[in-house]
């Protein structure tokens, strides 16, 4: 038997379709005796590993990690396992790995490490083990030589959706239980229409992971899944996990108007540059399709550091969207990356200032701030900070207070960030939340909406945001929803 993990990583009301997990059950469908675990699901995964191993000889472990809650939670498991059972190899795939490869290796639990997609990785390493052949030939995977020293073989190439079978909702038993309600709807499910992106943003954790590659998945069958989800589980909105949904504009085109008939709401990700060159016509068929909100990332109000950034798009480009958007009555979610390493100070009035200017534009915008956290970047991270940070090498070491806190972007403590100006990102967060809680709460009532609109109405609007000790108390009490923590 081979046994798919995915730890727990996110709180009970955001559980969503484990789509990394899934696509690896997709290729064993049918040739493997497999079972997945889902820690969001199950509260007590070690036991059920347990039992598995009593019932059936696992052959491998193939666990799902990604940075932060999920890699903490996989530390334990993995550890136990490998002290019951240490004949069994354990691999680790995801984010994680693919960020950290080496670091993932250091863990004497952890044998090997997939970077990218791992589908076809995970086939062949089955085929090596069981021929006992060295994985040398694997394309994409990390391994430890024979004194352990770890080895990574050269890059896989990205290959399409297309390629591969559809994904086996039913192995995760109840599905019910992951059509959570959310402002979309009352039976929201997730998707990858596409993976990868093909721009090279030297802060962006993507770049590294796919390289600069995307691949998209047919508008048709995108389209055939989540009619078969409707059909099936009743499902009523969907939110696509793409790091970029909008392609060329004849490819939304076609999407947009094979998802109107299913009268789904939908939320996506995409670019600024790329939404502007679509005509009219196109973003009204987008609109008609179902799109309630899209999260564009536009990072900063200042073109130089957009250049630095590499992200290629103007702050200009950024204020003509928040107003031609505005027109199609889609919620447009902006992100900014607040903390140059080369003048936090400026670059943290900057946007602020600029922020405000898409508010005055498009008061119904959503915002989200983060604070500037570097992952590795083959072309060199943004704010030239090589050499500045030293990253953690093994996973117990990524899970220490200091550096979960850095993973969650909750106390980062940067080098260059002085404590000053990170909290006045903070400060300003807390306003602009306060001032316009996000459409995305649906549990924040009518009262609790008010309360925090009435008490930051006066900060927003004389720019006074240091010291807000009254809406941190109110959002305690109402426990508001934060989009850049949470899915939806």
């Amino acid at each position: 038997m081979i046994v798919l993990l995915h730890p727990r990583a996110v709180k009970p009301k955001n559980r969503r379709f484990p789509l990394s997990i899934l696509s690896i059950a997709a290729v064993l469908e049918g040739r493997e005796h497999y079972t997945i675990i889902d820690g969001n699901l199950d509260s007590h995964p070690a036991q059920t590993l347990e039992r598995l191993a009593s019932e059936h000889p696992i052959e491998l472990l193939a666990v799902s990690v990604m940075p932060g809650p999920q890699m903490v939670s996989a530390i334990p498991l993995c550890k136990d396992f490998r002290r019951n059972h240490p004949g069994v190899p354990i691999v680790w795939g995801g984010y994680f790995p693919s960020l950290y490869a080496t670091a993932a290796l250091n863990a004497p639990y952890v044998d090997f490490a997939v970077r990218g997609p791992g589908e076809d990785a995970i086939v062949e390493l089955l085929a090596a083990l069981r021929e006992k052949k060295s994985p040398r030939h694997i394309l994409g995977l990390s391994w430890k030589d024979p004194f352990q020293f770890p080895v990574h073989n050269p890059d896989r190439p990205l290959r399409s959706p297309n390629d591969f079978p559809e994904l086996p909702y039913h192995r995760l038993g109840s599905v019910e239980k992951y059509l959570l309600p959310t402002f979309l709807g009352r039976r929201t499910a997730v998707h990858n229409a596409s993976l990868g992106c093909p721009f090279r943003c030297r802060f962006c954790g993507v770049v590294p992971v796919f390289n600069g590659r995307q691949k998209a998945e047919a508008p048709r069958r995108t389209a055939g899944v989540l009619a078969g989800l409707q059909r099936r589980y009743a499902i009523d909105a969907v939110q696509f996990y793409d790091n970029n949904f909008f392609l060329g504009e004849s490819h939304t085109r076609e999407l947009a108007d094979r998802l109107r008939p299913l009268n789904l709401k939908w939320w996506a990700e995409g670019r600024i540059d790329t939404f502007l060159r679509y005509s009219n016509s196109t973003l009204q068929a987008i609109r008609e399709s179902g799109a309630a909100m899209i999260f564009f990332g536009a990072e900063s109000g200042s073109n130089p550091v957009l250049a630095q950034m590499n992200k290629r798009i103007t702050a200009e480009q950024t204020l003509e969207l928040a107003a031609r958007i505005r027109e199609y009555g889609i919620i447009p979610e902006f992100s900014f990356v607040l903390g140059n390493p080369e003048n936090p100070d400026r670059d943290t009035r900057d946007t602020i200032a600029f922020i405000r200017k898409i508010k005055k534009l498009n008061p119904a915008a959503e915002i989200i701030v983060q604070h500037y956290i570097p992952t590795p970047h083959p072309d060199g991270m943004f704010g030239n900070i090589d050499g500045q940070l030293a990253f953690p090498s093994t996973p117990e070491e990524w899970a220490t207070g200091r550096w979960y806190n850095f993973t969650i972007r909750q106390d980062p403590r940067l080098p260059w960030l002085p404590r000053r100006i990170k909290r006045r990102i903070d400060n300003f967060e807390l306003v602009i939340n306060s001032r316009w809680p996000t459409a995305q709460d649906i549990y924040l009532p009518a009262w609790g909406r008010a309360l925090l609109q009435s008490l930051s109405s006066w900060r927003y609007a004389l720019g006074i945001y240091h010291f807000p000790w009254e809406l941190s108390c109110a959002q305690k009490l109402i426990s508001l929803r934060k989009p850049r923590w949470e899915s939806l």
